[in-house]
């Protein structure tokens, strides 16, 4: 059974997997069999033609020299190859062939004996293979003395012509098949060029950035022959490519409302939010008598008008980041600030195992601090929330040969696989179940991987129980650029 899998897997390899092969390796095949069916044909024909012809000149001759035998009459005017044989009972008694001396003996087997005598007499002639001699077409007729007189010709002349005419119909037919090879191979290539347009602008439109951002599909399919197949195809990937254009700028059209209205909500979310808390804090620092029920209540809203603050800067951070507005660029320690992150997330969860793996020398990029210690930050407390007391999180900062590597793993549980494709989209939760308290809104890990976008580098996770890793990769040295609008919320 394994020999058999292995000789199908090696078939299938082996067999055209393009279009172009396909249609020329068929063509081929159809010449093939069509060349080898006219020749088959012809071949037969010409055998039947040319036995037909010495069965004429087998009965023209009769049985003269196979009764000469017995008689030893002269054999003038017989063919040479022509064999005779005398059958007396069933035995073959005499047996000779026509010679340029004259009749020449010949010692037949005791199967070739066999085969005459099963010869049927008087019946048309008929194709024997003797061991001493080449085949022969053979007549067998019964004598006047009771005996069987057998005479036959040789076929070697059919058959020499024959191996002539599949010699020349294997040349003449190899070149057919090689010149229509290389004919079919043009044409096909010819007939596939539609085709081919219409991969180049698939391929061209594939690479655009379809994602996000505003989107023009200028690429169209320049053949739309509607006669052709290859045409309507054509049209129907223009249709749909229209269509595509047109959802792609619905969606950047809704995009860009979201994103204002996040804005305009943001800015104006601050004052009151400010006013909240402003007031609460100094309810909370009055010195007049006040029931624990209003003191915790004070403190609730202190607390919330805060969470929803840090809410609101994310929002406009997001914001201005979707906007493409650009950060600080400076030289920029990253184990300097990998050692500040994990002593903040050292405090803040001190049941947890906080590790460092840094290298002797300092790696700096060009860069955001503000913005790369909240990345950081932002995949410590995501570790810290989401892993129980007692696991262990390793931050680590390396050197590539053209990036800069900044880890952040922990033996905790993992994340399910079918979410690691949507941690990092806005408001997406681990555990949609869990209270707001506990966690954040669910854009820490958005944030994350916005900035390492604007900062052209890129996050990625790769998770399972026991090990899950978030691993930051930034170029080695970033253009430098004056710092303006700077995304400082």
């Amino acid at each position: 059974m394994n020999l058999l899998m292995r000789v199908r897997a090696a078939a299938v390899r082996l067999l055209p997997r393009t279009l172009r092969a396909r249609l020329i390796a068929g063509l081929l095949v159809l010449l093939a069999l069509s060349c080898a069916a006219v020749g088959v044909a012809t071949t037969l024909a010409m055998n039947d033609f040319l036995v037909s012809r010495v069965d004429q000149q087998l009965d023209g001759y009769g049985v003269r020299f196979a009764t000469s035998l017995e008689h030893g009459e002269d054999t003038r005017g017989q063919a040479r190859g022509m064999f005779g044989a005398r059958l007396v009972g069933g035995r073959v008694t005499q047996a000779a062939v026509v010679s340029q001396e004259g009749t020449t003996p010949v010692a037949l087997s005791r199967d070739d004996e066999e085969t005459l005598a099963a010869l049927p007499v008087g019946r048309s002639p008929q194709t024997v293979d003797l061991s001493v001699l080449d085949d022969y077409r053979v007549h067998a007729a019964r004598g006047r003395d009771g005996d069987v007189l057998i005479t036959g010709l040789s076929l070697q002349g059919v058959e020499e012509t024959l191996d002539r005419l599949e010699l020349f119909e294997l040349v003449m037919f190899g070149g057919a098949l090689g010149v229509a090879g290389v004919a079919g191979a043009l044409w096909v290539r010819l007939s596939l060029r539609p085709l081919q347009r219409i991969a180049v602008t698939a391929r061209k439109v594939s690479e655009l950035p379809l994602a996000s951002g505003e989107v023009t599909l200028a690429e169209r399919v320049p053949d739309t022959d509607p006669r052709t197949e290859t045409g309507q195809v054509g049209a129907a990937f223009n249709r749909m490519l229209g269509h595509v254009e047109a959802a792609l700028g619905r969606r950047h059209a809704v995009e860009q409302r979201l994103r204002a209205f996040a804005a305009d909500a943001s800015h104006e979310l601050r004052t009151p939010l400010a006013a909240i808390r402003g007031h609460a804090e100094l309810a909370l620092r009055g010195r007049g008598s006040m029931s624990d029920d209003v003191r915790h209540a004070l403190s609730r809203i202190d607390a919330e008008s805060g969470r929803m603050s840090e809410l609101v800067d994310e929002l406009l951070l997001l914001v201005r980041l979707d906007e493409g507005r650009p950060l600080a660029r400076e030289e920029v320690d990253l184990t300097r600030l990998a050692i500040e992150a994990t002593g903040d997330a050292r405090a803040a969860a001190p049941g947890h195992h906080w590790r460092l793996e840094l290298p002797e020398d300092p790696v700096t990029v060009t860069g955001d601090p503000l913005r790369l210690h909240q990345v950081i930050a932002n995949l410590l407390s995501n570790a810290r929330v989401h892993t129980p007391e007692g696991t262990t999180v390793t931050v680590a900062v390396r050197r590539l040969p053209a990036e800069v590597e900044v880890s952040v793993r922990d033996d905790g549980p993992g994340i399910p696989a079918e979410l690691q494709e949507e941690i990092f989209e806005r408001f997406s939760r681990a555990d949609p179940g869990r209270s707001r308290a506990t966690g954040g809104a669910g854009l820490g890990l958005a944030i994350v991987r916005a900035v390492m976008a604007a900062h052209g580098g890129s996050v990625d996770v790769r998770s399972r129980p026991g090990r899950t890793e978030f691993r930051l990769l930034l170029p080695a040295d970033l253009p430098r650029s004056p710092k303006r609008d700077i995304c400082h919320s």
